[in-house]
């Protein structure tokens, strides 16, 4: 408790800049990540991450020193030189994007590690800490490169704000943009000098090799919880924020814990919880859908098994063991047992001892679907021109899907057919006995 109280006064600057940087740094790099995200790019990010520690490299041998200014300066260009030749090799060879990446990410990081040992060989005092660039170092970080960085967020936000509207029409529909006239390949090289621009600024507090993380990890995170673009641009934000809030905490509690490796760590715990549990996305969340889908079918196979079993004795009132009801279709017991005594619960079957009797409620749902089947073997067969023999299948799947809606208009465009393919009766009203 008493680190906490400490840490969250925000009294010791040293504190104040390792949050404000981390913050400023993952937010303005998750920002313009979700559109790289969006683009199916994501693996740019890690290509850009690795492809800056040549410029490094080179910064300090040209400048004996590692001043901020020159070492964002060199890694951007370098980065950016890479994002050029990955496009350039995408268009005019027949080499793929995702190949063309792992080249240049391999061949420009491979560079890098070449000249930083050569750095480290050269008995050059300043070099000492250049290699934190691999791995970041956020607890190094001063006032001066928080002044840098806050100037560079501004940069990277305002330019967000200014090209939201064609970021986002290039992220989803880029045929579109060109089709009205937008300047697609200028917009991407303004998306793609942000990007580089993002990663560059992140380096020197999540390294090089964790940068793409930090760069799509909130994006993808934030996907997970909305479809709309403004709340995952603040989800992602909110998300990179608390990451690097908890990174710095737990690096300031235990000391051998490194900040940038942290951050990264706390927003991929944001990204699994948010695969596993988010809402509407989340794979929890279609587990459960899918299952109650399949109960949902089930159930209202069960109750067509009822209506037809009626249909072929006329008589809808009669009471059906399971025996019977197998001797129709195949279900397996394990799941009929439990069928019926939804299905009994809910009101659509009535059970006296080991027999069930259709319900009127149950005769009317059962109705409706075994209606639906049959007008959608009509339509395959005269609209779509399959043969009777291979509707039924199609029809067993689909008719669980149809709407009020859609049932309106298939009655309507086939013009109520009295039978279907098979010649069975298409029952409009309800039959009571």
């Amino acid at each position: 408790m008493e680190d906490f109280i400490t840490f969250f006064s925000f009294q010791d600057p040293n504190i104040r800049y390792v949050v404000a940087g981390s913050i400023l740094i993952a937010v303005s790099s998750a920002i313009v990540g979700c559109f790289t995200f969006l683009k199916k790019k994501a693996l740019v990010g890690d290509a850009v991450a690795h492809s800056v520690l040549p410029g490094i490299c080179l910064s300090f041998i040209l400048t004996g020193t590692k001043n901020p200014i020159y070492i964002i300066i060199g890694a951007f260009v370098t980065g950016w030189i890479s994002l050029i030749l990955i496009d350039y090799i995408t268009r005019f060879s027949k080499i793929k994007e995702d190949t063309a990446i792992g080249l240049i990410l391999s061949v420009f990081f491979g560079i890098g590690v070449l000249l930083l040992t050569m750095i480290q060989h050269n008995g050059n005092a300043s070099q000492t800490g250049l290699d934190s660039f691999l791995f970041g170092k956020a607890a190094a970080l001063v006032g001066y490169d928080l002044l840098i960085f806050s100037i560079i967020s501004i940069i990277l936000l305002l330019a967000v704000i200014l090209f939201f509207k064609e970021f986002t029409l290039i992220s989803f529909d880029e045929n579109f943009a060109k089709s009205i006239g937008f300047p697609v390949k200028r917009l991407e090289l303004v998306l793609t000098t942000l990007t580089v621009l993002a990663v560059v600024t992140g380096i020197q507090a999540v390294g090089v090799v964790l940068m793409a993380a930090m760069l799509i990890t909130p994006s993808a995170a934030a996907k997970f919880w909305t479809n709309k673009l403004n709340i995952m641009l603040i989800l992602a934000a909110v998300f990179a924020a608390f990451s690097s809030i908890s990174g710095a905490f737990i690096s300031f509690t235990s000391p051998s814990m490194p900040t940038g490796p942290w951050i990264v760590m706390v927003i991929s715990i944001i990204a699994l919880t948010s695969f596993f549990f988010a809402p509407r996305h989340g794979i929890l969340y279609n587990i459960i859908k899918q299952r109650s889908i399949k109960k949902r079918i089930l159930h209202e196979n069960i109750l067509k098994l009822f209506y037809q079993l009626g249909e072929r004795e006329n008589d809808f009132n009669a009471s059906r063991s399971i025996d019977n009801i197998l001797e129709k279709r195949t279900i397996k017991l394990g799941a009929l047992k439990p069928g019926l005594r939804h299905l009994t619960k809910q009101g659509f079957l009535s059970k006296n001892k080991n027999f069930w009797t259709l319900t009127t409620e149950g005769k009317t749902k059962g109705q409706r679907i075994v209606k639906l089947h049959r007008l959608w073997e009509v339509y395959l067969t005269k609209y779509l021109r399959i043969a009777p023999d291979h509707v039924h299948e199609d029809a067993d799947n689909i008719e669980h899907f149809l709407t009020p809606e859609l049932e309106k208009r298939l009655e309507n465009l086939l013009n109520y057919p009295e039978s279907d393919p098979h010649s069975s009766a298409i029952p409009y009203d309800q039959i009571t006995s």
